[in-house]
């Protein structure tokens, strides 16, 4: 318990909050009042239900009956906003430090402000502002990192002095704040206030919301639809979302799905009122300390406090996981433990010092769901036709209302309406444990609040069981980075380097190591361990026709590859794969880690759909992957077989079945290096002889091993993409041949640039004459040049080899010049041009 006159406590129990009309209120309690069942009627068939009454659910039908889906039936168990919507905080933020979320919470605000026009409920939206606190340098350095990620965006963010912060919260003691990131525009809403409006919206465009009415069964049909069934009936179904909350696995389970989320106890606390609070004579901005891990906001004339405890004092319900959510559970509480956030406390009331003589009139804690990241699942699942997700959102609030729009548009034209592969549930698998996922709930509760480097890696709960089989032989040489449940090396150090995990928005101590590595790959030959890639083995009588339908490229022939892409029927681009022809009929298709079930699921939804005679698997933990590279890297690799290598013989962008030293491999005469370079598919198993056998192989052509960030450094400096003619009606044709006639408004361009000790990662901020005109993709530094080289997004306008524009890094802008590209050709090209003659720098 608290120190006796820190803080006065006066009851744990939740009791019901009354304030001043017109006060700033948006806590979700509404203890004591019933809402009324849905009327009788009823629906067979509908062409979606949605499982979950909750805020998350209620937006999705609210935004599918206004875009005009005739039959939208919602099944709720109990009644709207049981769960985590009605007991919820209900903050609200432009602010997400990753780029699509943004868009998500833009969204979500921008339909709150016109709801209440729009329904006739009040909503309870407060908009008083958002202030984090920086109070050491390293956090004013993250909020100028968010700067240049938010300036291309059309949210309001600003950096703003001690002065201002002071102004606009008067209460703060000012002694450690060093700067604020304020968002104007953020703020709370009654979450419950919100439901019963999107709700009631939902209504008016059509949608039937039917509770008491829990989902008992759900049975899939073969022709791809569902039979839904509750206490008061079936429907049958055209698609299915699971919107259920924390009772999400429970409704995975019923088709043999393991959902990877974990309920957290989350606790705030609410006091009377505070004089000087209501003596204000305006709302107070939300605050967040960034440090003392806590949020806290006006409430009526008192404050609400809600902090994030470390790993060792936040509390999971794992039990809800192994045994289930308690039968009835719905607007209940879970006992209030003050001793778990003392420390948060007394943080608090160092940095807003009236809270030490304020009484606590509420103690909430309720749960939440979590996923292993802390972001939510949302989309359709693959393996299940027609089954989509809409699960895990510790931020339900300032989700729902983005992501009901989100899925709406998605369900209804076939496509995203932008990349937010993030929060893809195919993004976990079968390496998901339950103990993964409680390992690493733990830690993103725990870590929060934490500074958000770029290169984050975070250690709990690994590794998976997706290791490869280098695993053991490399972990005490390299910097492991986590990838869709592998283990793969980032950069290797040697004997005297520093081997500590040390992120930082500058160079850090991975940035000499992996120069070395660039040199090594460049002048030598380097090994990489590439075991994560996504790998699809796709046969079949249809199978070259399926691959035409969905490739904007041509098919490769029998023994050849390419890369190909896979297109939306807006003409974006879905996914970028390799695709190898090993035999008549038989195509090997490679794909990125974070990728893998991404782009499965949409290879068979095409199937199904096009009724395509085809065998698909997905062959990714059975093989291993080793890239060999550089000049010397068929020199190594001819000592251990009898094939010729030699450049007239395997060419570019062919494809063998070899024998190394009696290992059977599939060998891809490419390497995303821009190198000379074969990648060779294996047994998983073989994996460690392999190595083994390529290394010392190479001793006397001096072979060493490379990562993933010397690969990034040197494929960004070839811009290594191909692009193929048109063959067949792809998915996506007509909608690129418009966009060709329309004329382009944006060019991706290539940059160079010189800074200190900063270098482009990708979503800065692009400025011309005191204006932001674009963003970077990509970037790293180019060890060849010794600058700094990113690709970016320009009006077409500004497009021209030599334009000068400058990139903002870290709260500076640096003068970029637009180059030709590649930077560095790769060897094929430099080879080809040797053949003919040609000398070219």
């Amino acid at each position: 318990m608290l120190r006796p006159g820190v803080l006065r406590l006066r009851g744990l129990r939740s009791l019901a909050l009354r304030g001043s009309p017109g006060r700033p209120s948006s806590t979700g309690l509404r203890e004591g009042q019933e809402i009324p069942a849905s009327p009788p009627e009823w629906k067979d068939k509908a062409e979606t239900v949605i499982i979950g009454g909750g805020c998350v659910g209620v937006s999705l039908a609210y935004h599918l009956a206004k875009a005009g889906m005739k039959d939208v039936v919602l099944l709720e168990k109990s009644e709207l906003t049981a769960g985590s919507t009605w007991h919820a905080a209900g903050l609200t933020t432009y602010f997400h430090p990753g780029i699509n979320l943004k868009k998500i919470h833009y969204d979500s605000i921008k339909l709150y402000e016109k709801l209440e026009e729009e329904t006739g409920q009040v909503v309870g939206f407060h908009q008083p502002g958002s202030i984090r606190l920086a109070t050491t340098p390293v956090r004013v350095d993250e909020f100028k990192y968010q700067m240049t990620r938010t300036n291309w965006h059309a949210t309001e963010q600003y950096i703003i002095e001690p002065e201002k912060i002071q102004e606009m919260f008067p209460l703060l003691n000012m002694n450690k704040i060093l700067a604020g990131l304020y968002n104007p525009g953020d703020g709370h809403i009654d979450p419950y206030s919100l439901t019963m409006a999107l709700a009631a919206g939902a209504r008016k465009y059509g949608a039937l919301l039917k509770y008491p009415a829990p989902v008992t069964s759900l049975k899939p049909r073969p022709d791809g639809t569902w039979d839904v069934e509750t206490p008061q009936g079936s429907v049958r179904a055209s698609r299915i979302v699971n919107a259920a909350g924390f009772w999400a696995r429970e409704v995975g389970k019923m088709i043999g799905l393991e959902h990877p989320l974990i309920p957290v106890q989350h606790q705030y606390v609410v006091t009377s009122t505070i004089p000087e609070v209501k003596a204000l004579k305006r709302e107070l901005p939300v605050l967040r300390d960034l440090e003392g891990s806590y949020y806290l906001r006006q409430e009526r004339d008192g404050l609400l406090f809600g902090p994030y405890e470390s790993q060792e004092k936040m509390k999971l319900q794992a039990s809800w996981v192994t045994d289930g959510v308690p039968p009835g559970f719905g607007k209940e509480l879970f006992e209030s433990d003050l001793d778990r956030i003392t420390d948060h406390l007394e943080a608090a009331m160092e940095m807003v010092p009236v809270l030490k003589k304020a009484d606590i009139i509420n103690v909430v804690n309720g749960p939440i769901t979590y996923s292993p990241d802390i972001l939510p699942m949302v989309g359709p699942h693959q393996g299940v036709r027609n089954y989509w997700v809409a699960i895990g959102f510790g931020y339900g609030i300032i989700h729902a209302g983005g992501v009901g729009k989100y899925l709406s548009d998605w369900i209804l034209h076939g496509e995203p309406p932008f990349d937010l592969i993030e929060l893809d549930p195919n993004r976990y698998g079968k390496w998901t444990t339950a103990q993964y996922t409680e390992a690493k709930a733990r830690e993103s509760y725990g870590l929060n609040n934490i500074v958000g480097y770029p290169k984050e890696e975070r250690f709990a709960g690994r590794p998976t069981q997706r290791v490869s089989g280098l695993y053991k032989t490399l972990e005490s040489k390299c910097s492991m980075g986590f990838h869709a449940g592998w283990e793969q090396p980032h950069w290797f150090y040697k004997p005297g380097q520093d081997t500590q995990y040390r992120p930082s928005f500058r160079r850090t101590n991975w940035f000499e190591p992996v120069g070395s590595e660039y040199k090594q790959v460049m002048q030598r030959v380097g090994v990489i361990d590439l075991s994560p890639f996504g790998k699809f083995n796709i046969k079949g009588q249809d199978s070259t026709r399926l691959l035409d339908h969905l490739f904007a490229n041509v098919i490769p022939e029998v023994g050849f590859t390419n890369i190909s892409h896979m297109l939306t029927p807006k003409g974006r681009v879905y996914a970028e794969l390799t695709v190898s022809h090993q035999s008549p009929g038989e195509f090997l298709l490679i794909t990125g880690s974070g990728s893998e079930l991404h782009d499965l699921r949409w290879i068979e939804e095409a199937a199904a759909r096009g009724g395509y005679n085809v065998e698909i698997q997905n062959i990714t933990d059975e093989l291993g992957v080793l890239g060999v590279a550089g000049p010397y890297a068929r020199q190594v690799l001819q000592k251990l077989t009898s094939e010729d290598l030699s450049n007239d013989v395997f060419k570019f962008l062919q494809t063998k079945p070899l024998k190394l030293s009696g290992i059977p491999v599939t060998a891809i005469r490419i390497s995303y290096t821009g190198e000379l370079g074969w990648e060779l598919y294996h047994r998983r198993e073989d994996s460690a002889a392999l190595y083994e056998l390529i290394m010392n192989a190479g001793q006397e052509e001096g072979i060493d091993n490379f990562g993933t960030y010397a690969l990034n450094a040197l494929r960004l400096e070839k811009a290594f993409r191909a692009w193929g003619s048109e063959p067949a009606d792809f998915i996506g044709k007509q909608a690129l041949k418009q966009i060709k006639a329309e004329g382009l408004k944006r060019r991706l361009v290539c940059l160079t640039l010189v800074t200190e000790d900063v270098d482009p990662e990708g979503n800065e901020s692009i400025w011309y004459k005191g204006k932001v005109v674009g963003n970077t993709t990509s970037g790293s530094y180019s060890y060849s040049i010794q600058k700094s080289l990113a690709f970016a997004y320009v009006p077409v306008e500004l497009s021209e080899v030599g334009q000068q524009v400058e990139v903002e890094l870290l709260g500076k802008n640096y003068p970029a010049t637009i180059i030709q590209e590649p930077l560095v050709l790769t060897e094929p090209t430099r080879t080809r041009l040797q053949k003919g003659g040609r000398k070219k720098t």
